[in-house]
């Protein structure tokens, strides 16, 4: 056997395991998931044809529509403070000084945190009554109320102060984030910055004309992988923390709706023909803000 043939055949057997793992875990699920859209299947009595019927209901239906918008809204405002609240860690802390490794490891360690136990960690912090957050908030004040004389948020009960909730729960899992950052800015060349000190240049000006244009490829593509990840990331919060309310389904979420039609009303078709249209909008985010990083590259000539 050749060296060459004899390095392919190595090349193939090491990425056998990752191959099987996508064609039954990802491809397979999926070509399920599709053929099971156009169904009516609830694991008692065999597929039935439905043709588009399970995407009509999807339109007619009040809380699918409260889902998807809350979903949006969710994407378009927690993805970018997610990596703004990164970026701004990485900038704070590339630098070497005394204290700045437990910084960072904080940083990381709610990502580490098992996503369950996060979530229960955050119930305790959000109670309205007894919970630390609300506890800070009333000092100073009277009666129940905070400083400035009005009552503190209610996190589990308020519509508005449940979604805020869930944004806040995403800002502190942004390790990976911060992590990629910091090392995008690290990796920045040094000589750059020293000609900026000897013009003089102020700390926003080096920002914005040296920092953000280097390391805008990267931040454009973790604000696309955020805005894949954001459809399934407020399923834990939603079904741990709020269970999708308060009323009326204020915190349900499409990663909720697919999980309550699929398995505790066993529509499995329906909850399919939900989970296209999930997969449909990550791409259209996708493809979106991959034409805005394109233009914006070449706009700087990167």
């Amino acid at each position: 056997m050749r060296p060459d043939s004899r390095s392919r055949r190595q090349l193939v057997m090491m990425l056998m395991p990752y191959l099987i793992g996508l064609l039954v875990l990802v491809l397979l699920p999926a070509v399920i998931t599709l053929a099971l859209a156009f169904t009516e299947y609830d694991l008692l009595r065999p597929p039935r044809w439905a043709g588009l019927a399970n995407f009509s209901e999807l339109i007619d239906d009040p809380i699918f529509r409260v889902a998807l918008t809350n979903s949006l809204v969710f994407a378009l405002v927690a993805v970018p403070l997610r990596v703004l609240f990164a970026l701004g860690l990485a900038l704070l802390l590339h630098r070497r000084a005394l204290g700045v490794g437990s910084a960072r490891s904080a940083a990381m360690l709610p990502t580490a945190v098992p996503e369950i136990a996060y979530g229960l960690l955050w119930l305790w912090l959000l109670n309205p009554l007894y919970g630390p957050i609300n506890q800070v908030l009333r000092t100073g004040g009277e009666n129940g109320l905070t400083m400035l004389g009005r009552t503190p948020p209610q996190w589990l009960t308020d519509p508005t102060d449940a979604r805020a909730a869930i944004i806040a729960m995403s800002l502190f899992t942004m390790g990976e984030t911060f992590v990629v950052l910091l090392a995008a800015r690290r990796a920045l060349p040094r000589d750059v910055y020293e000609m900026a000190a000897l013009e003089d240049a102020t700390g926003w000006d080096v920002f914005r004309r040296v920092t953000l244009p280097l390391m805008a490829p990267v931040l454009g593509l973790l604000l696309v992988r955020d805005a894949v990840q954001s459809l399934h990331f407020t399923f834990v919060p939603a079904l741990v923390v709020t269970d999708g309310g308060p009323p009326p389904y204020a915190t349900t979420y499409l990663s909720l709706f697919v999980y309550r039609n699929g398995f505790e009303y066993l529509r499995y078709g329906y909850a399919a023909a939900a989970t296209l249209v999930m997969i449909l909008l990550t791409v259209a985010a996708v493809v979106v803000q991959w034409r805005l990083i394109r233009r914006y590259r070449a706009f700087y000539r990167l």
